[in-house]
């Protein structure tokens, strides 16, 4: 069963409150590989891709509505225009995809959840709200909240409600002079920054709310509300904010190279060129649960690298003894449903993207979510990844689940390697993961 992270929800609307219920994920399922070798040279150079693999999830991919500075920044899109893939879905609720939008109009009262916590953060989403219904945005929400001024802040949509009608923060917030919004398409955009919450409806701002109150609530989850009525949604981006960047684009201040490596870091024109191999560059420091921001770009056909994350300190015996993001971007057949080494985004010998989205030659964003025991990517805006890890807790993410900090370490693959990070920013989640 899904372990799920901090946040338990009201499903609240005219104070009408829902207790939590069985939910399940969408995700794609760990690969079934043999167990990683203790050798360093099972996760470098050619024994890379001898694991095996699950077959990625069929999908028509849906560019997500990003410009190239938005990708840039870390905006990621929540919803692939397609499916549920990424949400915690309910199934009390019948949440389901209709014309492109993420849509429930019968059953019970529920949110529709990501599986990780959020701190700060902007968001933006479409949304439309039948004749006579309720619905709303929970941010910062609790898994199974009871209370909205205490459990939650819900975004309320709902043109009738007694006290807080649409674009006001449920028990907390009233929003005045707001039209109403039922019946028709409205875009909401949300800022959570520390205390401060800030809305604009239809890009005119209709909140600026500070909670000075002892029930202030600086992380949760995000929920999408189904109480009465059709409620749909669509357009649903998000982006992380604070980032700290790891590479100053001038040396490699915070990095130290792994003992035994064979290739070369070297900062060249404001990028961080990576060659030759195997080798890794490992923080300093060490993170446990983080938004991870990598702009980089692969200098040839089928090159392979990795970010590894919560790795043990590297030695010469072992190097790389921890979680993999991959950064490979092969097909087989030129198929991209059909990754030929998991694909950049995969947690590599865990679960491939389901979708090749970066090209060799050209610079791409990934976006890696780790929190507990759960993971999430990123890759130009489109999620490619959700997976839980179900493994035996180990110190070792090769050889279990691993939930605590280790260090970040950038990949030289082989003598082939050609690789250059424009940049790697770090947002960590400071909380804890919903159970």
């Amino acid at each position: 069963m899904l372990r799920r992270f901090v946040a338990s929800w009201p499903v609240v609307l005219g104070l009408v409150f829902l207790t939590g219920c069985p939910s399940q994920e969408t995700s794609t399922p760990a690969a079934k590989g043999p167990k990683s070798s203790p050798s360093e040279k099972k996760d470098s150079g050619e024994a890379k891709t001898a694991a095996t693999e699950t077959a990625p999830t069929p999908v028509e991919f849906i560019a997500p509505a990003l410009t190239e500075q938005e990708i840039r920044d870390g905006w990621i899109s929540l919803f692939d225009g397609k499916s549920l893939f990424g949400w915690v879905v309910p199934s009390q609720t019948n949440w389901h995809v209709e014309d492109g939008a993420i849509v429930a109009d019968s059953g019970e009262k529920s949110l529709l959840l990501t599986p990780y916590v959020l701190g700060d953060f902007e968001l933006r989403c479409s949304f439309h709200l039948a004749a006579g219904g309720n619905s709303g945005l929970f941010l910062r929400t609790a898994p199974n909240a009871a209370n909205p001024a205490t459990d939650t802040y819900e975004l309320n949509i709902c043109d009738s409600h007694a006290t807080h009608k649409s674009g006001s923060l449920v028990a907390r917030h009233i929003a005045e002079n707001v039209p109403p919004v039922e019946g028709a398409w409205h875009d909401f955009r949300v800022l959570c920054e520390g205390p401060r919450i800030q809305v604009w409806l239809d890009e005119k701002q209709i909140v600026d709310f500070t909670d000075e109150t002892p029930n202030l609530r600086l992380s949760g989850q995000l929920g999408l509300q189904m109480n009465q009525g059709r409620a749909a949604y669509k357009n649903v981006y998000l982006r992380p904010l604070n980032f700290r960047k790891l590479f100053n684009g001038t040396d490699t201040t915070g990095w130290h190279p792994v003992p035994g490596s064979k290739s070369e870091f070297a900062v060249k024109e404001g990028l961080l060129h990576v060659s030759g191999g195997p080798g890794f560059l490992e923080t300093d420091e060490q993170f446990q649960d983080f938004a991870l921001k990598v702009t980089a770009r692969i200098n040839g056909d089928g090159l392979n690298g990795g970010v590894f994350f919560r790795a043990l300190p590297g030695t010469e015996a072992a190097s790389s003894h921890g979680y993999e993001m991959q950064l490979s971007n092969g097909t087989k057949n030129g198929d991209r449903t059909q990754p030929a080494d998991f694909g950049t985004g995969a947690i590599f010998r865990r679960t491939p993207a389901r979708y090749v989205v970066a090209d060799d030659r050209t610079m791409f964003t990934a976006v890696l979510i780790a929190q507990g025991d759960h993971f999430a990517s990123w890759v130009n805006g489109y999620q490619v990844v959700s997976w839980q890890d179900t493994r035996k807790d180990n110190d070792n993410p090769r050889e279990g689940r691993k939930v605590a900090a280790g260090h970040l370490s950038l990949q030289g693959h082989d003598p082939k390697t050609d690789l250059d990070f424009e940049s790697i920013e770090i947002h960590p989640l400071n909380v804890a993961a919903p159970k």
